[in-house]
């Protein structure tokens, strides 16, 4: 899909989801330089968006505690083995892994957060444990096949796209409608 064709569907839409964005991110990682129409369309975008004719749909409205305490544990299981080792864990490998085999925890108010963390630590701490340790014994036996990969968020791409981006995440919340 182009670029055109994302802020057209946004247009028609009226609201710009986060998968709609990301493609266009990654359309513009993908070239050198951008062509007079890609960059007219998103000017188009970034208007539609200030004057509220298309909504950012909100990146998220909701959390994973799980998230938050499979990497409590693995810091602190990463920072004991690099202390004593000359091992070095990609924490967010081993976070990924572990999280890939327990059960979400979604809250979308604080209060259900702390919820969600007062009956994970009572219920399955020792499951996060265990999952976290399985996690670091698979990293540490784990061939190098792909030194070259590239970690989510550390691409290099099109300073345009960046700026774009951080236009939308700061404008476009202002315009989103209250159902």
């Amino acid at each position: 899909m182009s670029i055109e064709k994302i802020v057209e569907q946004a247009l028609q839409d009226g609201y710009l989801t986060p998968a709609m964005e990301a493609e266009v991110g990654r359309i513009c990682d993908n070239v050198s330089e951008l062509s007079i129409e890609e960059y007219m369309a998103l000017d188009r975008l970034m208007g539609s968006l200030l004057t509220g004719e298309v909504v950012a749909v909100p990146r998220k409205q909701f959390i994973n505690v799980m998230e938050e305490l499979v990497l409590t544990e693995a810091i602190a299981r990463v920072a004991e083995i690099e202390a004593t080792s000359e091992s070095s864990l990609d924490v967010g490998d081993i976070a990924a892994y572990a999280l890939n085999r327990l059960p979400p925890l979604y809250a979308t108010t604080e209060e259900g957060a702390n919820f969600q963390r007062q009956t994970a630590q009572a219920q399955l701490q020792d499951l996060i444990s265990q999952q976290v340790s399985e996690a670091i014994n698979r990293y540490l036996d784990r061939p190098n096949f792909f030194p070259e990969r590239q970690a989510l968020g550390k691409n290099t791409g099109n300073e345009v796209v960046r700026q774009v981006s951080a236009l939308l995440q700061t404008y476009a919340p202002n315009f989103e409608q209250k159902l």
